[in-house]
C-alpha cells in the first residue's frame, strides 16, 4: 500500500511540475508586460563625471551604454541576481562599450545594477530572457545604431561652441527616422546653458526603432536611473533638454 501511495505521490508531483513548466512561461512571456517600449540609453562620459562631481580617471571620449530600459518598469524580479559568470564571453566588449566610467575598474557593480533594475523587466521578452541575451543584445543594438559615428557624420562633435537642441534632434531624426530624446544637466551657478549628457533611442518590443515620444504624450521631465547618482545636494540630475542652446563638452572640458 505504501508503494502505491508513494507511486501516486511521485506521479502527482511529476505532473504538477509539468503543469507549472507550461504555465510559467505563458505568464512570463505575456504581451502585457506593463511597459510599451525599450529605451537604448547612451551617455556622454564627460557629463557623467560632471553630474556626480567626480573627476574620473581618463573617461572614454565616446558615447557609452548606460542601459537598455523598459519604460515605466523596474526591478521585476528581485530574486534573479546578477551573475558575472553568465556574461564572461561578453566582457571584452562590455569593458569598452558599457564601462562604469565613474568607478573603474569595478564595472560589475554597474552591470549588476542595470540587470537587477532594468534587465529583469526586459527579460519578459524571449530575445532578452537571460543575462547573456540581455547584455549581448544591448551590445548588438549599440553597434547597429552606431551613435558615435552618426554624430560624427552629422558634424555634431564636442565643442566649446553651443548647439541648438532642436538642431541635434532634427539631425538624428533625419538619420534614424524617429524622434530621439536628449537629456541635459540644467545650468548650475555661473553657467550659461545646459550640458548634454544622454541620448535615448527607443524601440518597440520587436526591437524596431520608434519615436521616443508620441504626439500628445506628456513630456516627462525626468525618467531614468539612479546610477551612479542622478542628483546631488549641489544640483539636479539629468532632465529632458530644454529647447535652446546646449553645451556638448569636449573630454575633460566641463566649464562653460
Amino acid at each position: 500500500m505504501n508503494d502505491g501511495v508513494n507511486g501516486w505521490t511521485d506521479e502527482f508531483f511529476c505532473n504538477f511540475t509539468k503543469v507549472l513548466e507550461k504555465q510559467v512561461p505563458l505568464v512570463f512571456n505575456s504581451g502585457d508586460h506593463g511597459w510599451k517600449k525599450l529605451i537604448m540609453v547612451h551617455h556622454w562620459p564627460t557629463t557623467v563625471c560632471k553630474e556626480i562631481e567626480n573627476a574620473c580617471s581618463d573617461p572614454p571620449d565616446y558615447w557609452t551604454i548606460h542601459g537598455l530600459w523598459p519604460d515605466k518598469s523596474e526591478e521585476c524580479n528581485r530574486s534573479w541576481h546578477f551573475n558575472l559568470e553568465e556574461i564572461k564571453d561578453l566582457l571584452p566588449d562590455m569593458k569598452i562599450y558599457w564601462p562604469d566610467v565613474t568607478h573603474p575598474p569595478n564595472h560589475s557593480h554597474f552591470w549588476k545594477h542595470e540587470w537587477e533594475k532594468h534587465g529583469t523587466c526586459a527579460a519578459q521578452l524571449d530575445v532578452l530572457n537571460s543575462q547573456k541575451k540581455y547584455f549581448g543584445k544591448s551590445l548588438d543594438l549599440y553597434k547597429e545604431l552606431s551613435l558615435n559615428s552618426m554624430l560624427q557624420k552629422l558634424g555634431i562633435k564636442p565643442s566649446i561652441n553651443y548647439y541648438q537642441i532642436s538642431d541635434i534632434k532634427d539631425a538624428l531624426a533625419s538619420v534614424y527616422g524617429v524622434i530621439p530624446k536628449v537629456q541635459c544637466l540644467p545650468p548650475r551657478q555661473g553657467e550659461e546653458v545646459q550640458t548634454i549628457g544622454q541620448i535615448e533611442l527607443c524601440l518597440t518590443k520587436d526591437l524596431q526603432l520608434r519615436n521616443c515620444t508620441e504626439h500628445g504624450e506628456p513630456r516627462s521631465r525626468r525618467w531614468g536611473d539612479a546610477w551612479p547618482a542622478r542628483a546631488t545636494d549641489e544640483g539636479p540630475g539629468l532632465e529632458v533638454c530644454e529647447d535652446g542652446p546646449a553645451f556638448y563638452p569636449p573630454p575633460k572640458e566641463t566649464n562653460h
